[in-house]
Parts: structure tokens; sequence; C-alpha cells
């Protein structure tokens, strides 16, 4: 197999693991092409967040703004499967409700939804469609596809810099449990700048910055919190990681060139 052939399986291979699009039959499926996989994450953010912003940008044409936030974040949800959202929810549960490691990790697993994170679901889907009605329409479909994409990144981080803490063989992110390489990291890095250049090119630079600032804080903060009483991540981590960067990246971009 030719290196980008083996490249294109790999990225296909990203969009089959994190999404419900379709992809072609001949991918094949192989540990090392889902750990390989990994750096194609933002990419799949690319396309997540342009079929958000097709959705808003054509609900705009027949319906209000909120109506077309809804069905953005809508089709992003039926596109990944809620895959991140779930985590999100996962992790909160575990972080609220546990005292130690092994008790987190075991309200983590369960698939019954606990009120921790319910709450969770609820503020993170709010602020985020509270987010996204504020800014211009002009605007958001490129906070879309950028927050998507440094979103997945500030997951991708994770992948590089911490350690896997699950042993059980059917976690969600087990295929992505080896570390990810300085140059997967790169690859990752560069398709996350990809998003973000429609708002260089567009806005001023600063709006960019804060968001990607603020983004990187929540992920610092939540991957102390992971490495405190886990002693690093689990597919439900990087859900969250996933779930609270999008939002924080919104509020930056906010922040820094309301509406």
């Amino acid at each position: 197999m030719t290196t980008l052939r083996r490249e294109l399986a790999y990225f296909l291979g990203a969009i089959r693991f994190f999404t419900r699009l379709p992809v072609p039959a001949w991918v094949g499926h192989s540990t090392e092409a889902l750990d390989a996989s990994a750096r194609y994450f933002p990419a799949v953010g690319l396309i997540v967040g342009a079929l958000a912003a097709l959705v808003y940008l054509a609900a705009r044409q027949f319906w209000p703004l909120p109506l077309a936030v809804l069905l953005s974040m809508a089709a992003t949800i039926y596109a990944t499967g809620a895959f991140h959202e779930d985590g999100l929810s996962d992790a909160t549960d575990g972080l609220g409700g546990g005292w130690d490691k092994l008790r987190i990790l075991a309200i983590m697993k369960d698939s019954r939804v606990g009120s921790y994170g319910v709450v969770a679901l609820w503020l993170g889907l709010t602020a985020k469609f509270a987010a996204l009605v504020a800014f211009a329409p002009a605007h958001a479909p490129w906070a879309l596809i950028a927050g998507h994409a440094v979103s997945r990144y500030a997951s991708t981080v994770l992948l590089a810099t911490m350690i896997y803490v699950r042993e059980d063989q059917e976690s969600k992110a087990k295929p992505l449990a080896t570390k990810l390489s300085g140059g997967g990291l790169a690859v990752a890095t560069a398709f996350a700048a990809l998003g973000l250049l429609p708002l260089l090119c567009l806005f001023p630079w600063p709006g960019a910055l804060a968001g990607c600032l603020a983004a990187a804080l929540a992920t610092l903060w939540l991957a102390a919190k992971f490495r405190r009483w886990l002693g690093g991540y689990t597919g439900d981590c990087l859900g969250a990681v996933q779930q609270v960067a999008e939002i924080a990246f919104y509020l930056g971009l906010l922040a820094a060139w309301p509406g």
C-alpha cells in the first residue's frame, strides 16, 4: 500500500470511528490503523463543522436564527452519534460521584446517566446554543468549522501528553490508547490551523487567538482534574474535553468580537 493510500485509509478510519458517516468498503480495520487515525481527529472536526455550517446556512433561508442554530447542533449530534456528548455526561458523573480512581472509572462505565451527567449535558448544550445564537449570521458558519476542529485538537493533545488508564479491552478509546507521536501531533496541528484560517483571513486575529486561549485553558483545567483523580485519560475524558473546549472556543471568540 502506498503512503498516500495508507494515509487516506487512516483518515477514512477516523471518520468511521468518530462519526456515523459512511466510508468506502475497502477501508480496513486494525488496531494499528485506529492508532494512526487519531492524527486526523481535527480533520474529522473540519468535516463535522462544515456539515453544521451547511445546515445552518440552509436553515437560515427558511427559519429564524435560533432554529438554524438548533438544527446545526442536531446535525452534528446525529453525525457523531452523540459520541462526545456521551463522554461529557459519563465523565461528569464519574468525577462528580466517585471518590477514588476505581469508583470513578466504574461510574463512567455504567450505561445509566446520573444527575451530574444530566446537568452537564443540559448546561453544555444550552451554553453552546446561547453562544452560537450570539454570533452574527455571517460569523457563525466559520465559528462552527473552527470550533469543531480546534476542540478535537484539544482532545488530541491529551492523546499525545497523557496515558490511557483503562485496562478493559472493550472501552471506547482502547483503539487509541497508543500515545500519539510528535509527527502525528504535527498533522493534527495542521488540520486545526486549517480550521482557523478563514477566521484569520476574514476577522481580526485577536478573536481567533482569544478562542484558542479559552479552549487551551479549558483543556488544561480538565487535564489537571483527570491527572489528579485518574492518573490519565479515558475515552469519556476525550469526549468531555472536546465538548468543553468547543464551548470555551466560542466564548473566547465572542469576548474578542461579539456579534
